[in-house]
């Protein structure tokens, strides 16, 4: 017999609205999840069980308005909730709890949607594994010996076990699609400027924006179009409301050129190795997209000077943080190596990697042009056990995190929208994802070639926990 969490997202909103579910009932259902399994999995930090009956109780009196209405989610361990601790991934702020709540979470209370509480981050999220000095590692459910990835670890792991239906989550360099793809759930990166509180436009090198993580391609286009279409906080390029993208993932595209790589930037300076059930992932999706008429070719794509430039952005960023010399020996290794290396940076320096990421955002703009989309591998390993990454040394931790996902910051730095979604397993059963890579502002078509991809493919399996 089905499980309330085997049905999807929307079909959840659904039988919320026919009243054959009750906000309380959703919510009661996964929290008892969340109480029977998290700590094997260790997706969240924080979980506020009596607010979110609160809430559901408070929901169930009001009108059923808004596209979340009675569904659960949690915030990311980065995004202030009033009330709630927000730790930041770090033990700096073990015992901040913010008065106000932050945009990202605001808008999806104001679609009708209940948090369940907070889920796991690495230390400000600048990682790409959820390891911290604040709680235990996330893992990836299908095998808790291997991490989650990160930033948005907790997100993607509590979507893949069924502890969450859908989950917001947010992208500097590849923190909603590396755990995505880790985990293997849909992951949606939007184009800069397309989320209005979270349009990347004011952070440096325009590379963080918020989107949705979710278990198929609809329900991941329905929390982006709430995050795209909420009161308009901040500002962005293009007016909010401009999907709606859930429909787009009812409407396949009949025909669209595909461009085929698995090229990345840091192939001149790190050593990128393709594991092979990388590489049959993206040849078994070129294959599925032609077999669905649309034109696939591969193409020849060759990038130049990216690893210094992105390194300077990555480390211009960290610098912004206001971080004392105590409190640098508090945080993380890798983050008090990226802040100092940040701060050592001169302004001819910061100038120059600016000045390279627009010409580099142009270039690949241009290089891309031909094609609707571009099909690359997500991952070039797969999961990695937990302790991987190297803590101790940050720079050859960093070099790790390149290894494992040179495909993600690319994007960012160009402002483009992405995609990953699982469309094989390997050996033990495990999802293997690719990503597709949209022209500017082109999430709809994105979220149309996916959902086609989904519908060829089949469902695919849930790890063990998903039953228990």
């Amino acid at each position: 017999m089905a499980e309330l969490h085997d049905l999807t997202a929307i079909d959840q909103v659904a039988a919320l609205r026919r009243g054959e579910l009750s906000p309380l009932e959703v919510v009661t259902h996964y929290l008892a999840r969340i109480a029977r399994l998290d700590d094997r999995v260790g997706a969240f930090v924080e979980v506020t069980a009596d607010a979110a009956r609160e809430r559901a109780e408070s929901v169930t009196r009001a009108e059923p308005v808004g596209a979340l209405w009675g569904l659960p989610f949690a915030d990311k361990d980065l995004v202030p909730r009033a009330g709630v601790p927000t730790r930041f991934g770090s033990r700096l702020h073990q015992d901040l709890v913010p008065d106000e709540t932050a945009d990202q979470a605001a808008v999806l209370d104001e679609a009708g949607g209940i948090s369940l509480g907070k889920t796991s981050t690495p230390e400000f999220g600048l990682t790409g594994y959820t390891e911290t000095q604040i709680g235990p590692p996330t893992r990836d459910p299908w095998n808790l010996d291997n991490g989650a990835g990160g930033s948005s670890g907790g997100a993607a792991a509590a979507v893949a076990a069924g502890l969450l239906p859908l989950a917001p989550a947010s992208d500097g360099g590849g923190s909603i699609r590396i755990p995505a793809a880790t985990v293997g759930v849909v992951g949606i990166k939007p184009a800069r400027g397309r989320v209005p509180f979270a349009s990347g436009l004011d952070s440096p090198g325009g590379l963080a924006v918020a989107g949705p993580i979710a278990r198929t391609v609809a329900d991941a286009a329905l929390l982006l179009d709430v995050q795209v279409s909420g009161r308009p906080y901040g500002y962005a390029t293009r007016a909010p409301g401009s999907g709606p993208f859930g429909e787009a993932a009812q409407h396949p595209t009949t025909f669209a050129r595909i461009g085929v790589t698995t090229v990345s930037p840091w192939d001149d300076d790190e050593d990128i190795r393709l594991d092979p059930d990388a590489a049959r992932a993206v040849d078994v999706a070129a294959a599925l997209l032609s077999d669905a008429g649309h034109g696939v070719d591969p193409f020849d794509w060759r990038p130049r000077g990216y690893a210094e430039m992105f390194t300077t952005i990555w480390r211009m960023s960290a610098a912004r943080m206001t971080l004392t010399d105590a409190e640098l020996e508090l945080v993380e290794p890798i983050t008090a190596w990226l802040v100092r290396e940040g701060r050592a940076l001169s302004g001819a320096q910061v100038l120059e990697a600016l000045t390279a990421a627009s010409a580099f955002e142009r270039d690949t703009i241009t290089a891309f042009a031909p094609f609707d989309a571009v099909l690359t591998p997500a991952l070039a390993l797969p999961p990695q056990p937990v302790g991987w990454f190297d803590r101790a040394d940050a720079a050859r931790g960093f070099s790790q995190q390149v290894q494992y996902a040179p495909y993600s910051s690319f994007v960012n730095v160009a402002g483009l929208p992405a995609l990953v979604l699982p469309v094989t397993v390997d050996a033990s059963g495990h999802p293997v994802s690719v990503q597709l890579i949209g022209r500017p502002g082109g999430e709809a078509q994105l979220v149309a070639l996916a959902a086609g991809l989904e519908r060829q493919m089949g469902a695919l399996p849930h790890p063990a926990l998903w039953s228990l």
